[in-house]
């Protein structure tokens, strides 16, 4: 068998290739031996060598096909070309190829196929599950890949993964399981083992990559952050990904790197399929100098010679990290991993770590909803009933689901009769470990100690040891100092990454009144926009200190909404007149900042808006329905409503709902087009220009 298992490989890797340390003996545990098997092995290793070469030899011996389990689907595409050397053929059935599924279920039952990828979220559809129940030879290995993601301990838990313990309990006896990954410390491994059973066999190999140099670079914001990039990018060999925590921070970073030559492209999961894949070629292709990526380009990216990887802001996690600092050096003798920090890092980690468990009173806000709808609940209708995100219901929903507590109908959710509690000791105690594992990393940055030694040691990996080669082991490989001129020039990129403000088309399913359907086009705001992200860097700072220290914004704020409007917006038709939403709570803050705007442009303004009924404020109201149905009857028009098109002013915008109520209110008294300008967008509430 070792030898069929040599000849697959040679044909798939080439004549000079031999088996890597521990990678036959985990093909042994599962062909031979039919065992059920952990892997813990570095990114890079080759695990996906395992299970291809393992499915060819269980093929040949007429076993059934192997079932995939991942959630890296749309990046599994050069393994796959790589199962295909050896006659392995390989198909999936995921949300992207709907139009693929007729034709590749008829392969699976005509024995044409040799495995099978989906995604966890794949098992909670029960036509699928009696689709695999009903394959000719149905399963004849079983493997998990990125299994951590079984554990709620992991730094990427997917709660659709415990379903996978519903077929493992169902497997007939002899059918071999390998799970896989490369981020499992002790405290995961325990509970993958409780999972998939006590006589999983364990493989573990060093997880420390020895081509890897390390340096941590604190910051003070983020305009230093860009000229640090900017300055030493070039200098860095290869090619390489720069890690961004959240999507509008790719756009920024790759648009300010190609304003200074650099060719780079940002990456993330609000591309199109066919944009993802012609970046990740170009960076396979060594086309660009780097790609801009939130953790969108993560777990399964596979290329061997990436020369670097960057983070702009710090993960959540020293396991976080290792996994994305995994994707470099995989086959070169020198290669970095270069962590800046600063700021937001924390605001936008804390953020994370708070949504990652629906709290136990929305959960059970939702469970009663269901429990009290005459005839089940769809999603659109508990928006309406509870104040929570749509993430959060679904969230609530599918670890309920999940646990037996609701079941599935049509479009519908219903209470089933079993029993249920929320496990709130292990969330809280979850919940607990995340922050204790922010506060490791944040000690990561001052460490003197060996940088990739720390990161073995949260990994539990008992080969745990200095490397030798980071910049604590050594000297620092790049500078912390930056040029003070061109971070001037930053700040005032920084200061010109407007947002847009799309217009609301649509009521809310379940609206109030009058307010359902579409908005008619007479009604509609015009595209809008705001000066800037609240709290960022630029003028962020400058927003969050004039609305809750000063009580007024500064004319800083004003002359850089006017450069907006007059030099870079420049609606059309222009504006003649401005007015600004009306507040209960701060009633002269934003008429004051646009009255001196509207004198800035030499056009009147008007205060027609008047607020008639006391409201939640908006940034309380979780999801768009309870949103909207906050304000839909809090506002009308005063007087006579000037001509013209106008200016609709605030000074913040988060669900739009505000500016698109005031905004029918208006043209409904006669107005003109509306243009809604806001000084600065929240998360969500604009998106980057």
């Amino acid at each position: 068998m070792r030898e069929q298992a040599e000849e697959l490989l040679k044909t798939m890797l080439g004549e000079d290739t031999a088996f890597r340390d521990g990678q036959w003996e985990a093909i042994e545990l599962v062909v031979a031996q039919k065992e059920r098997t952990l892997l813990v092995q570095r990114t890079g290793w080759g695990k996906s060598i395992v299970y291809f070469i393992a499915t060819g030899l269980l093929r040949a011996e007429g076993k059934g096909i192997t079932l995939l389990i991942s959630p890296l689907l749309s990046l599994m595409r050069n393994q796959i070309e790589m199962a295909e050397r050896i006659g392995t053929r390989a198909v999936t059935i995921n949300s992207n190829n709907p139009e693929e599924w007729d034709a590749v279920k008829a392969d699976l039952q005509s024995n044409k196929c040799d495995i099978l990828l989906i995604s966890p979220e794949r098992l909670a559809s029960s036509e699928f599950n009696e689709f695999l129940a009903s394959i000719p030879g149905n399963i004849g290995m079983l493997v998990i890949d990125e299994a951590h993601c079984i554990s709620d301990w992991g730094h990427d838990f997917r709660p659709d993964y415990r379903r996978i313990v519903g077929i493992i309990e169902n497997l007939p006896a002899g059918i071999p399981v390998l799970a896989t990954t490369a981020t499992a410390n002790d405290r995961v491994v325990n509970d993958i083992r409780e999972q998939l059973g006590y006589d999983l066999k364990i493989l573990r190999g060093p997880l420390a990559r020895e081509s890897l140099r390390i340096q941590t670079i604190a910051l003070r914001d983020q305009a230093e952050r860009l000229v640090w990039l900017a300055e030493n990018i070039p200098r860095l060999p290869g090619t390489g990904i720069i890690y961004c925590l959240t999507v509008t921070d790719c756009s920024r970073v790759a648009t300010w790197l190609k304003s200074r030559g650099l060719n780079v492209y940002e990456y993330h999961a609000k591309l199109d399929k066919g944009d993802r894949i012609d970046r990740e070629q170009r960076l396979i292709n060594n086309e660009v100098k780097a790609l801009v990526a939130t953790v969108a380009l993560g777990m399964g990216f596979d290329k061997p010679d990436l020369g670097f990887v960057i983070h702009y802001q710090r993960p959540g996690s020293l396991v976080a990290y290792y996994q994305q600092i995994g994707r470099a050096g995989r086959n070169l003798d020198n290669a970095y991993a270069i962590l800046l920090s600063g700021g937001e890092d924390d605001e936008i980690q804390n953020y994370f770590i708070q949504q990652a468990f629906p709290d136990i009173r929305g959960m059970y806000e939702v469970l009663t909803s269901i429990e009290e709808a005459d005839d089940g609940l769809s999603i659109s209708s508990m928006l309406r009933l509870v104040n929570l995100s749509q993430s959060r219901v679904e969230k609530c929903i599918k670890l309920m689901e999940i646990e037996g507590a609701v079941f599935k109908s049509g479009s519908k959710y219903y209470r089933s009769t079993n029993p249920w509690l929320p496990d709130e000791d292990r969330m809280n105690r979850v919940t607990a470990l995340r922050y204790e594992e922010l506060k490791k990393i944040q000690d990561f940055i001052n460490t003197d100690e060996c940088y990739m030694k720390i990161v073995a040691e949260e990994l539990d990996d008992p080969y745990a040891r200095a490397c030798g080669k980071c910049a604590n082991c050594r000297e620092p490989f790049f500078p912390y100092n930056i040029d003070y001129e061109l971070v001037k020039e930053a700040m005032l990129f920084l200061r010109r990454c407007y947002f847009r403000i799309q217009a609301r088309k649509q009521w809310p399913a379940l609206g109030a009144g009058d307010f359902r359907g579409r908005i008619s086009a007479e009604q509609i705001n015009q595209e809008g926009r705001a000066l800037c992200r609240y709290g960022d860097a630029g003028w962020g700072t400058l927003v969050r200190t004039g609305k809750y220290e000063d009580g007024l914004f500064s004319d800083e704020l004003v002359e850089a909404a006017v450069e907006l409007i007059k030099d870079h917006w420049q609606p059309q038709p222009a504006p003649e007149w401005v007015t600004a939403i009306p507040s209960l709570r701060h009633p002269n803050l934003v008429p004051n900042l646009a009255q001196r705007i509207a004198d800035k442009l030499g056009i009147p303004y008007y205060q027609v808006l008047t607020k008639v009924k006391a409201t939640e404020e908006q940034k309380k109201m979780e999801n768009s329905s309870q949103q909207a149905n906050n304000v839909i009857n809090a506002f009308e028009v005063i007087g006579d409503c000037p001509e013209g098109p106008v200016l609709l002013m605030d000074d913040m915008v988060d669900s739009r709902w505000t500016l698109t109520v005031c905004g029918v209110r208006l043209q409904e008294a006669g107005s003109g087009p509306v243009f809604p300008l806001a000084l600065a967008a929240t998360w969500s509430g604009g998106d980057s220009n």
